[in-house]
């Protein structure tokens, strides 16, 4: 069953609402690739698994960005990284990798369980961090921000689509192409059915597939919906696997304050993979074909629907995709202090509306009960 946000606590909704106004611009385009610019970040990764080793190749075709070190509880894993991917160091401790000399930058690759304490302790030791998503909550991505503003080092979250130029053209051609925006649907769904899967440990991925697709959701309406709006009411249903008790998917709907309002769907459960976005507005429609990606010549796609005129297709072109420009801006907000506050909220409002959907699915669970 759905569960307006009105039945969790009057308080909760409050914190909620007023995270979650829509307040973000568009982010400067970093200059990630400008002349003049300071050596090169030498990162260090935290983990080595999948999004780790995916993540090693996006360091080294970035600008501005150099793979240094990597850390595992086991040194036989972080060896085994650094000599795949030629990273110089090896750590079996985050701690001491974070605090060493020899980076600049760290990549928080684990379980969102214990994302919090590394991010943090990166910051404290003057490292400029990029934490993967989701985080625990809203509480802790403030927790994080906090400590990163207080150290002058930069953080960003680990989502690519942002990063691509497509977002930003979107972001600048929305109003003319389609009028006011009335509805912004959004899916994130494939078949993950490996119950080894850490995404099934509800002890190491809290929120389940909430967290790890259903971000992309959320961030879809932080990214893609007009500025100002003000999260009003909260619909959502948890799916839940009978074996491991891990939420392997949900849908719902969210509202905002005027009328605009967001449907998402996200799962492991899918039959096939989804990730799409649509935008309704006065005058038309936007289709976001595969929202998370590029095509293999790094551009990518938005299908707008005037109306009275033929739909067509607007292409954007980029010389990288987007988890290579995600490395570049965060050099260009390491160098520039005035980038990191828009990468910050953004960041902050994703989780927001995270944690807004995450609190009424429960809310649902237990009424339905």
């Amino acid at each position: 069953m759905n569960e307006p946000i009105q039945d969790t606590t009057r308080r909760t909704f409050n914190q909620l609402a007023a995270a979650t106004a829509l307040g973000v611009g568009l982010a400067p385009r970093a200059l990630a690739r400008r002349a003049g610019r300071p050596a090169p970040l030498r990162w260090g990764v935290v983990g080595t698994g999948s999004i780790a080793n995916a993540m090693a190749g996006a360091i080294k075709a970035a600008d501005g960005a150099a793979l240094a070190a990597v850390s595992s509880r086991r040194m036989a894993s972080a060896e085994a990284y650094a000599k795949r991917h030629g990273a110089a160091r090896a750590f079996d401790s985050w701690a001491e990798m974070a605090a060493s000399d020899a980076v600049d930058a760290v990549y928080v690759a684990t379980p969102t369980s214990v994302r919090e304490e590394i991010c943090i302790a990166a910051a404290r030791g003057g490292k400029h961090v990029l934490g993967e998503k989701p985080l625990a909550s809203l509480a802790s991505v403030d927790r994080i921000v906090a400590a990163c503003e207080e150290h002058d080092v930069a953080f960003m979250d680990g989502t690519h689509f942002a990063h691509h130029p497509r977002t930003a053209a979107l972001q600048a051609g929305r109003d003319r192409w389609i009028g006011a925006t009335a509805l912004l649907d959004s899916t994130c769904a494939f078949k993950l059915e490996d119950r080894s899967n850490i995404r099934y440990n509800p002890a190491l991925e809290p929120m389940g597939a909430i967290g790890d697709v259903g971000w992309y959701t959320m961030r879809a309406a932080v990214e893609f919906l007009p500025r100002g709006l003000v999260l009003d009411t909260v619909h959502a249903v948890l799916r839940r696997d009978e074996e491991t008790g891990a939420a392997v998917g949900g849908e719902g709907e969210l509202r905002f304050k005027g009328g605009a309002r967001t449907s998402w769907s996200c799962g492991f459960d899918a039959q096939g993979s989804s990730m799409h976005v649509h935008i309704e507005g006065e005058k038309g429609a936007i289709e976001v074909p595969g929202y998370l990606f590029q095509d293999r010549d790094n551009s990518a796609r938005i299908v707008v629907s005037e109306a009275g005129a033929a739909k067509r297709t607007e292409r954007i072109e980029s010389d990288k995709p987007g988890a290579v420009l995600m490395f570049e801006d965060m050099a260009a907000a390491a160098a520039d202090p005035s980038l990191r506050a828009g990468w910050a909220e953004r960041t902050r409002r994703t989780q927001a509306l995270l944690d807004a959907i995450w609190h009424v699915g429960l809310a649902a669970e237990v009424a339905g009960g």
